[in-house]
């Protein structure tokens, strides 16, 4: 009985002086090359030598004779597949794939899976890949050959046409992965969002219909990818496909994680990638009832919604727990561990935008008519979201009780608080009003003082101050002095603020504040007064919006009803410059408060302009000076 050829005689086939031989020993080495075998391995590739494999390589390319001279395509094709072959299981030694040689032929083999990509057979893909891979992972020059040749395109023309779960899949998305963690993201994200747009698609396609390992691989490059910082021309491209499908893809996997029992971090990840959906197109993306082609649908339509929160509520509690005994319990011991703060504070972040999101579909369905989801669902969301903001509420109160006003994720907490409440002013209404006054008081990490805090609870303080009890609970708290300074602030020459409605919010608030100060029987001190008219006047000394104007004005007029001309001026900070400035704007205001009184704009403004005018009659004796440049102006 013959016997079979062993790993000597394949070297001495590999070491002939003929062509013909070395192939025949390529033949016989791929049984010997395998992946544990490294000594093997070695031997084989000293034996045959770079320089034989890359005569092979290009012969099966069809560049040249090669080394074996002209051959039809037939043996071409045979020819590539035993070189890519030979040189993926070479490449299982980490140094030999390190080598510059190996580095070197990256380009090419990226060459060859560009053009034969459709045409050859698909061990020779998959090998391909098993090389790029294994160079790629084993070298920092083979990450930056890969990417410098073009991998990420190859990338997005080669991965829609490989098999679903396939290792070829598998392989390729691990590419993905270290191109993405090893290079410049700034540079990737901006050179190829289109390219990114089919990788997306299909790892999207991958994470809805595969139920294995595959999946949860999926699931957090998809995260990674979707939540960069430098996501945004991503974003944009992604915004602009016309097929959708990735996106109820990436629906369908998110539902499957969050409604199975899977380790925390994988709901974790399964939460980030739907808020950076929500982000890049929308809220009701929660709640698409984009069915793919041929299928029912999977699920309710309530159902990525409901999950999404209640997914995001457990976090959040679970969050604000650990954040509560690393600050204020463990902090003190000498096992704490201070840098898992900023993470944990990260998340928080990431899920709070979640729930923010949630808060304003549920706010535009509530007044929408015919919305997808029905009114049981929004009950029982509102629900879950009273009971989450009460969490938090919870813990700003443990915040408090600690002496701790500043800290990004109280900022963040109150955020959320304000987003809630100016859908539902008067949810956890005790709580609210009881911690009105830190909540006003909490700084942000990089804020010298409060503003962002104000900024977020300005359309629940707005709403409030329109009833007696809620703007006295705001003044005692005070608030008032809070949104003064937020206003000054806001309207001043380095104005943190470009929203113009959230400066009318301020506006808003202040008046209401002003128009009950007698009621309430509230003070507004002198040099807060002072501040507030500098800011107005020099606000609207270059605007000629008639709004602002007019509401500039309303607030001066309030103003003037408790102090006067001569008790202003005594002030070391207001001159006659700013009484001529402020003069000027009362006359602005009272000038056209007769005109175009049917126009839309005037129909808007008119309650305001009454109060300019009945204030006027009541203070102009105590402010002879304006009395007078309104009275010129009026001559005119």
């Amino acid at each position: 009985m013959a016997q079979s050829p062993n790993l000597e005689d394949c070297l001495k086939l590999l070491k002939g002086e003929r062509d013909e031989q070395r192939l025949a020993g390529l033949l016989l080495a791929t049984k010997f090359c395998n992946g544990d075998d490294h000594a093997s391995i070695r031997r084989v590739y000293e034996a045959v030598g770079a320089r034989f494999l890359d005569r092979l390589l290009r012969t099966g390319m069809g560049e040249g004779a090669g080394a074996a001279g002209g051959k039809g395509g037939e043996d071409r094709d045979a020819y590539l597949q035993l070189s890519v072959t030979l040189l993926a299981a070479i490449c299982r030694v980490p140094d030999i794939a390190s080598s510059k040689e190996m580095v070197s032929r990256v380009p090419l083999i990226l060459e060859v899976m560009s053009k034969r990509s459709h045409g050859s057979h698909p061990s020779v893909i998959e090998e391909s890949y098993e090389f790029l891979f294994l160079v790629v992972v084993a070298s920092e020059e083979g990450q930056q050959t890969f990417y410098e040749a073009g991998g990420i395109s190859m990338l997005a023309s080669n991965m829609p046409s490989l098999p679903d779960g396939s290792h070829s899949m598998k392989l390729a998305m691990k590419l993905v992965q270290l191109t993405l963690s090893k290079g410049s993201l700034g540079n990737i994200y901006s050179e190829y969002s289109s390219k990114l747009t089919s990788i997306v698609a299909t790892i999207a396609r991958q994470f809805a219909l595969l139920h294995n390992a595959l999946k949860f691989e999926a699931l957090h490059l998809l995260s990674a990818i979707l939540s960069s910082k430098y996501a945004v021309p991503l974003h944009d491209a992604l915004r602009s496909m016309l097929d959708g499908n990735w996106a109820a893809y990436i629906r369908i996997g998110v539902v499957a994680i969050l409604q199975n029992r899977v380790p925390a971090v994988d709901k974790f990840a399964a939460l980030v990638l739907a808020e950076s959906l929500t982000s890049t197109l929308g809220e009701t993306w929660l709640i698409d009832e984009r069915n793919l082609p041929n299928e029912n649908s999977p699920f309710p339509v309530d159902r990525c919604l409901l999950l999404s929160l209640e997914s995001s509520r457990v976090e959040v509690a679970v969050l604000l727990n650990e954040l509560a005994y690393l600050k204020y319990e463990a902090a003190s011991s000498s096992s704490s561990t201070p840098e898992a703060i900023p993470l944990k504070q990260c998340n928080l972040a990431i899920t709070f935008s979640l729930i923010e999101r949630i808060i304003k579909l549920i706010s535009n369905l509530s007044d929408t008519k015919g919305a997808s989801i029905d009114e049981r669902t929004i009950i029982k969301v509102i629900t879950g979201l009273n009971e989450t903001i009460d969490v938090v509420l919870e813990f700003l109160k443990d915040a408090k009780d600690h002496g701790q006003r500043k800290g990004d994720d109280l900022l963040a907490s109150i955020r959320l608080i304000g987003s809630y409440l100016a859908e539902a002013p008067l949810a956890c209404k005790e709580k609210v009003l009881n911690l009105l006054e830190y909540m006003l008081s909490v700084e942000g990490d990089d804020e010298s003082s409060p503003f962002y805090s104000v900024c977020f609870l300005l359309p629940m303080l707005c709403q409030i101050t329109m009833e007696f009890e809620g703007c006295k609970a705001f003044t005692l708290s005070g608030g008032h002095k809070a949104v003064l300074q937020f206003l000054v602030k806001a309207i001043g020459m380095n104005s943190s603020v470009e929203d113009s409605n959230t400066i009318f919010l301020a506006c808003d608030t202040i008046m209401n504040f002003l128009l009950k100060r007698p009621e309430i029987q509230a003070k507004l001190d002198r040099s807060d007064a002072v501040q507030l008219l500098r800011a107005l006047a020099y606000w609207t000394e270059n605007i000629h919006d008639p709004s602002v104007i007019t509401m500039a004005s309303t607030i001066c007029s309030l103003i003037f009803d408790s102090t006067s001309e001569r008790d202003l001026l005594s002030h070391p900070e207001f001159g006659l410059d700013l009484l001529n400035k402020l003069s000027q704007l009362i006359a602005t205001s009272l000038a056209t408060s007769g005109q175009d009184e049917m126009s839309e704009d005037a129909r808007e403004s008119i309650d305001l302009r009454q109060i300019i005018f009945e204030g006027h009659a009541r203070w102009a004796d105590q402010f002879p000076h304006v009395k007078q440049i309104v009275e010129r102006v009026q001559a005119l």
